[in-house]
């Protein structure tokens, strides 16, 4: 059984157009790269979206406690307070290296290759993250060779 892929236009969000959306693609994609049901995550992504934690700002801004509450509503179960670190440390890490901005990281990074290695110096993002990440980012990087 193949499992099905995520693009960002599935959930409205336009990554190359849109700061805010892109993040939100991090975001869902963060959650997606994690061991734990792809509906667990879609579920727990959409509470941050209704919610307007939508950027590493207003994360870093919410309590550990309140964190760690949403994630459980989402059904993190018995994994939310290690969620709740390895968020705050890579949204930390974002803002500290790039502004918070991805489209920096897009734009700084001279091809895909070098995409990949900054977004994998993010804590918690490993290679797959990367990869799911990056598929809605390759037109920017056809573009450039253009």
């Amino acid at each position: 059984m193949k499992r099905r892929t995520h693009s960002p236009e599935d959930f409205g969000l336009r990554i190359l157009e849109s700061e805010d959306d892109m993040f939100r693609w991090f975001l869902l994609v963060y959650l997606l790269g994690k061991p734990i049901q792809s509906s667990v995550a879609l579920n727990t992504w959409q509470l941050f979206i209704d919610r307007q934690l939508d950027t590493p700002w207003s994360i870093l801004g919410m309590s550990d406690p309140a964190l760690v509450r949403l994630l459980h509503e989402g059904k993190y179960t018995r994994y939310q307070h290690v969620m709740t670190r390895a968020l705050k440390t890579c949204m930390n890490q974002l803002i500290g290296d790039y502004e918070g901005s991805l489209m920096m990281m897009l734009q700084v990074s001279a091809d895909e290759d070098e995409l990949s290695k900054r977004l994998q110096k993010l804590y918690g993002v490993g290679p797959k993250t990367a990869e799911i990440f990056m598929r809605a980012t390759e037109e920017f990087f056809a573009e450039r060779v253009d």
